[in-house]
């Protein structure tokens, strides 16, 4: 799939290939804007300047059974290390986001959005959203779609040994 062409001859030999890359990048456009949300969304409540993220955390060990993974993982982690987690996450998705607007290092971009969205899970944070995101992050790893819409293939031309632009 990673010589797919946005060519008129190319896409008229290839119709259901190039609709499914089309249905791809859609996806990967999605994805991208609920990253830049979630952005957007800590920066102006004041999340990386705040205890938001310690009173989250917190609210939400009080909801779960005491000895289950995610309030070890709360009481122990998340909670002593909130305000590193939160310029992390935040500053994540603003990275993941205009990275895959772009196609630039989709693969680890996409790597990276699989472990933001994990540690949530892991928080207690799980809800019916995290699978899709879960399996697409993955789908991002193993499909180049950055080199049918971005700036991944030219990087990788020009950079063929590194492991960002693949």
């Amino acid at each position: 799939m990673a010589d797919f062409e946005w060519s008129s001859e190319h896409i008229r030999k290839h119709p259901f290939k190039t609709a499914g890359i089309v249905v791809f990048l859609a996806g990967r456009y999605l994805f991208a804007a609920f990253f830049l949300y979630g952005f957007w969304h800590k920066l102006v409540k004041g999340w990386l300047w705040t205890d938001v993220m310690h009173r989250h955390f917190t609210e939400r060990l009080g909801e779960l059974a005491p000895c289950s993974f995610q309030a070890q993982y709360l009481e122990n982690f998340a909670i002593p290390l909130a305000m590193p987690i939160a310029w992390i996450v935040t500053v994540g998705e603003l990275i993941i986001g205009i990275c895959l607007l772009l196609g630039l290092a989709v693969r680890i971009n996409a790597a990276f959005a699989l472990f933001l969205v994990l540690n949530f899970a892991a928080g207690g944070y799980y809800n019916l959203t995290l699978p899709p995101f879960m399996v697409f992050s993955v789908l991002m790893m193993v499909f180049p779609s950055g080199h049918w819409l971005g700036l991944d293939r030219k990087l990788h031309e020009k950079h063929p040994a590194s492991l960002w632009f693949r």
